[in-house]
């Protein structure tokens, strides 16, 4: 069994490494449409930052980052984090994330921005709960249609996140189930189960009244293994919290948190939202 302490990240800057991450990328999601070398080298040495998690001298993990400019002031694009099958669920993505951080505080940056699949419940615990990251923008069909082996099937949404390095605080929840009540009976979505016990979206509540402050939206905990056996309810969740997300950022509100249960008769995952 991996652990923790095994993996060493460093800060990559040679072709050779550069091609060893193109190389891990194509395996990983199964696409010869990998980001080349010359282009992660080129952001390299113009303010980007690529990161290499090894193993016993093997690289299993990566994260490539480029600058990004909104008119006013520079920040760092997070565009893509990926690891090797065989180490994932290892906190390896963790060790990565703060690594990109320490790094990119030394050049000067104080906010990170990247994307990610909301309904992935993993991706949502890491950046909302334990980095805590925070977003209030979604994007539809962020990057269209994909037929990588992660992507295929279902529209490519995704969740804006903000990051701003300079807080060290987190919103690490898991074991807040005191709370678990609360946001079951109140989930913007509420849902049902199917075989295998899978939940699928059964009917939305209304949106919060203006006198209240908090709000609750349920997603699977699982769900890649329901695109994988059950496309239609894979995309009757991507449509309930299309739209659900998009009338709630519309209305001012922003995720703040994302609850983890334990639980496992209960198929879900809870973000939180307040309004900003």
């Amino acid at each position: 069994m991996t652990k923790p302490q095994e993996i060493v990240i460093c800060s990559l800057h040679r072709i050779e490494e550069l091609e060893d991450v193109r190389k891990l990328e194509s395996n990983i999601w199964g696409d010869t449409d990998s980001i080349p070398s010359h282009q992660t080298i080129t952001a390299v040495k113009n303010g980007g930052l690529v990161l290499g998690a090894y193993f016993e001298g093997q690289l299993i993990g990566f994260q490539y980052s480029f600058p990004g400019f909104n008119g006013k002031s520079a920040y760092l694009c997070s565009h893509i984090l990926g690891i090797d099958e065989q180490f994932r669920n290892k906190g390896i993505g963790e060790k990565l994330k703060l690594a990109q951080r320490e790094e990119a505080l030394k050049l000067g940056y104080s906010l990170i921005t990247w994307t990610y699949d909301p309904l992935e419940s993993i991706n949502g615990y890491l950046n909302i709960a334990k980095l805590g990251g925070g977003c209030s923008s979604y994007i539809a069909n962020c990057y269209g249609e994909m037929e990588d082996l992660l992507n295929s099937g279902v529209p490519s949404d995704r969740f804006l996140v903000e990051w701003h390095i300079g807080k060290k605080e987190t919103t690490d929840s898991s074991g807040r189930e005191i709370l678990l009540d609360l946001m079951m009976e109140n989930s913007l979505i509420q849902w049902e189960t199917i075989e295998k016990g899978l939940p699928v979206p059964s009917f939305t509540l209304p949106l919060p009244e203006q006198e209240y402050d908090i709000a609750f939206v349920a997603i699977p905990k699982d769900f890649r293994t329901i695109r994988d056996t059950n496309i239609q309810a894979a995309n009757e969740w991507r449509m309930k919290t299309r739209d659900i997300f998009t009338d709630l950022f519309q209305q001012g509100w922003e995720v703040t948190d994302f609850i983890k249960n334990s639980m496992t008769e209960i198929p879900v995952q809870f973000y939180v939202l307040k309004r900003k």
